[in-house]
């Protein structure tokens, strides 16, 4: 018989041990270097810049906003979700370093730092990560005289997006959000239950019993027709509804806001379905995911992945490997042809001139971009040719540029791997995507400038 012995010591301590931890922090750990290179004053500023673009008044107490932002950048390096960060901030030294906490027991919580992050956007975080490059090139970690760009996307975290996958969405979030959204929509739910029960019929049976073409056809038309009639009905329910809207609080008026929005999506996407139906092509601006529908396909034409479901992005990289992202809000945005212009205007914009050496790929090669590039500063122009063209650049010159553009490749596969996570991020809506990309990028530039800090004080210290 095995005996239970005691873990632990078994000797009592003569004075309780203190639940106070006392531990010095390394000059050299990563979290310290960058609390004591990053000038936090600015980053306010940009961030209360933000801030009262955004709210309606100054009402309320005023907001944390260094240890908000600290609480960013662990995001940012970390890659960790709201809850797990506010345990970091709470229990980790460097964190709580790093977001100017030690002197205080004080910890935002983790729906603080949601709605901070909410609250500053895609733009928010933008203008952060650009003070985080502008700081590398003052410092000499980059330079903005010598720049590349390439587009990419960002997948969104959706199923594959098929007719009926979108149809038996939209049953199931009308059912479930009905129940929590108030009388009017328990009186819609009760009129509509049997053909809920029918419509999810004909999607088991188009999944499991429909063999040919013919079939699935067949049973997608009567499908269709289905949740025309209830989307009619869930319609009138939403006009009703509208009167009672101040009565409801909390999860019940989100309920209501969900299903006219679902409402207003499937108003677009039936006639686009019905248009596949007859002609058996996609309908331009095919929505593809009910909740996010400001999603689009992106057609990439890769080896096993012709087309990715998201958002465009354009990637910008100076000399030195910093990254500047910018992310566009609908499938013409960002484009190879318009974004090979675009980025040397960001950068002028920014850094006051344009790059004297820039290189893009053949998808923003024409005899146009080149002179826009000219007239815009950029004596060395090297985009790539398409057919029989000729470089505009020979030599030595072509041969950087080239070299430089192949490195935007590996920078883009940085930001979408598992630290950074620029790839389908865990978000619920578009606004909340552009925040994860941005932060990505914003992440990469941070451990770029903490390497190259380091690299600088070893050579300090080797002098």
């Amino acid at each position: 018989m095995t005996k239970n012995v005691k873990r632990g010591s078994r000797q009592p301590d003569l004075f309780p041990r203190a639940k106070t931890a006392v531990i010095p922090l390394s000059e050299l750990h990563p979290m310290v270097v960058l609390t004591d290179a990053l000038d936090w004053t600015e980053m306010e500023v940009r961030a209360e810049k933000i801030r009262g673009m955004k709210l309606k008044n100054a009402a309320g107490r005023p907001p944390r906003l260094r240890a908000l932002l600290g609480a960013l950048t662990v995001m940012a390096v970390r890659r960790l979700p709201y809850r797990e960060v506010e345990e970091q901030i709470r229990y980790y030294a460097p964190a709580r370093y790093l977001c100017g906490l030690t002197e205080t027991d004080w910890t935002p919580d983790f729906t603080t730092i949601q709605d901070f992050s909410q609250l500053l956007g895609e733009d928010g975080v933008k203008l952060i990560n650009e003070y985080v490059v502008e700081l590398a090139v003052e410092l000499g970690l980059a330079d903005p005289r010598l720049a590349v760009a390439d587009t990419t996307a960002q997948e969104a975290a959706i199923p594959h997006p098929t007719e009926v996958g979108l149809l038996s969405g939209f049953l199931r979030s009308v059912g479930a959000a009905a129940k929590t959204a108030g009388r009017a929509f328990k009186g819609f739910l009760s009129k509509v239950s049997s053909k809920l029960k029918s419509a999810k019929k004909m999607v088991r049976a188009h999944r499991l019993f429909a063999k040919t073409g013919a079939a699935r056809r067949r049973v997608l038309v009567q499908l269709t027709q289905a949740v025309e009639r209830l989307n009619g009905k869930l319609g009138e329910a939403v006009s009703k509804a509208e009167a009672t809207a101040g009565k409801l609080r909390g999860h019940g008026l989100a309920a209501q806001q969900k299903l006219a929005e679902l409402h207003g999506t499937m108003s677009k996407l039936l006639p686009q379905i019905r248009h596949w139906i007859k002609t058996g092509y996609v309908a331009a601006g095919k929505i593809i995911n009910l909740h996010i529908p400001e999603l689009y396909s992106i057609v990439r034409g890769k080896a096993g992945k012709s087309v990715e479901f998201g958002l465009s992005w354009g990637i910008t990289r100076l000399r030195g490997g910093f990254i500047l992202a910018t992310m566009g809000s609908n499938r013409s945005d960002v484009q190879d042809t318009k974004f090979a212009v675009q980025a040397v205007r960001d950068l002028a914009a920014q850094f006051g001139k344009a790059p004297r050496s820039y290189a893009y790929d053949r998808g923003g090669f024409s005899q146009e971009n080149i002179e826009a590039l000219r007239g815009l500063g950029v004596r060395q122009v090297g985009l790539a040719p398409r057919g029989k063209a000729k470089w505009e650049v020979k030599g030595k010159v072509r041969d950087e540029l080239i070299r430089e553009r192949a490195q935007v490749e590996g920078t883009i596969g940085t930001i979408k791997g598992q630290q950074y996570g620029f790839n389908r991020p865990a978000a619920r809506s578009a606004a909340m995507m552009g925040v994860c990309g941005q932060r990505a990028a914003l992440g990469a530039n941070l451990a770029k400038l903490v390497r190259g800090l380091g690299n600088a004080a070893r050579v300090a210290t080797a002098g």
